[in-house]
């Protein structure tokens, strides 16, 4: 999964949406936002527009005459409240501020939320980068610092208006909009709900088992590729996720697959975190149910973006009875991953 996957309650359905909103962000749209915030510091778009890939929001790269290009984010109608939103730029700000190198939103005309024609959108400096190299334990220990700090910097105080990392958000929510929705084949739908049930519950054993972890503030989707890499180390970028939740699950998205490759990318990730933040080892309680939270949040994030003309381009297997019969066999084996026991690094 290559980009963020969270929604509201209060997201788009296809059957009131005949018309997605995104339709109408053209690239004349684009520029002529830009240019109306741009204005006030003295630049100007020279015409050059490169989508980039997210599939939750839009984003571009654009062009500045006289300077160097900047990249917009456009976000989706519906989903996060301008308070929400501007939370996590606080966020990102206060971590860029301590030196943690993370891309704050510009603050242009003392905002950095814009709104245009219906549309809010922030503009970020564009950085640069490579994949990082996971398997190098060097590269992981220096990733376990910068995450170690972010997680510093979290703990400090609470989001209010973003919501958090739980059982319900991201288990039994997703799980009954699936069944309701129509998107589960009815020769599937049985074995479908079978299997996701037993593994929510393997997902409240785990939670049980891990006991009152901290919940605090996290980067939410730190996946490789929000991580850009360069001579001078990581930095991170694409907070859009950002929300409450158990520090792991900032590290558990950078886990190759197999326990024991597993185990040793958590080793080294862990002994460059604790230079900087203190991790409860109970926590290893919840990689697995994690895992399987995502999995069944994934599967509901695709059903309800499908009336985005962006979606059925883009993910022309979702929603094919060889799709779900796929998610049941992973649900399958998440149930099992759990009665495994805890990862150990």
């Amino acid at each position: 999964m290559s980009d963020d996957f969270s929604f509201d309650s209060s997201d788009e359905r296809s059957s009131n949406a005949p018309t997605h909103p995104f339709t109408r962000l053209t690239p004349e749209c684009v520029l002529d936002a830009l240019d109306g915030v741009l204005a006030a510091s003295g630049e100007r778009t020279d015409g050059r527009l490169l989508p980039l890939n997210s599939y939750e929001n839009r984003v571009y790269q654009v062009g500045i005459e006289d300077g160097a290009p900047v990249v917009a984010k456009f976000y989706r109608p519906g989903r996060w409240s301008d308070e929400a939103i501007l939370e996590e730029h606080a966020f990102v700000a206060d971590l860029a501020a301590h030196e943690v190198p993370a891309v704050p939103a510009r603050v242009i005309d003392s905002r950095s939320l814009h709104a245009f024609d219906g549309f809010r959108f922030a503009i970020f400096e564009r950085r640069g980068g490579r994949a990082p190299e996971l398997e190098r334990r060097d590269t992981l220990e220096w990733m376990g610092r910068f995450i170690g700090r972010i997680h510093a910097i979290g703990r400090q105080a609470p989001y209010v208006e973003r919501p958090a990392l739980d059982i319900q958000t991201f288990g039994y929510e997703p799980r009954d909009f699936l069944l309701a929705s129509g998107f589960v084949p009815d020769d599937v739908r049985a074995s479908y709900e079978a299997a996701v049930t037993l593994a929510l519950e393997g997902v409240e054993r785990a939670f049980d088992a891990a006991g009152d972890v901290r919940q605090q503030r996290l980067h939410g989707d730190c996946h490789a590729s929000n991580v850009l890499w360069t001579d001078a180390g990581p930095h991170f970028v694409d907070f859009d996720d950002s929300r409450m939740g158990p520090a792991v699950q900032d590290l558990w998205l950078l886990l190759p697959g197999g326990r024991d490759d597993a185990s040793r990318t958590l080793a080294g990730l862990l002994a460059g975190y604790e230079h900087f933040c203190e991790f409860d080892p109970r926590e290893l309680q919840l990689i697995e149910a994690l895992r399987t939270l995502r999995l069944i949040h994934y599967a509901a994030w695709l059903a309800r973006r499908w009336d985005d003309p962006a979606f059925p381009a883009a993910f022309p297997w979702f929603n094919t009875q060889r799709y779900w019969e796929a998610r049941v066999l992973e649900l399958r084996e998440q149930i099992g991953a759990m009665q495994e026991g805890p990862l150990t690094p």
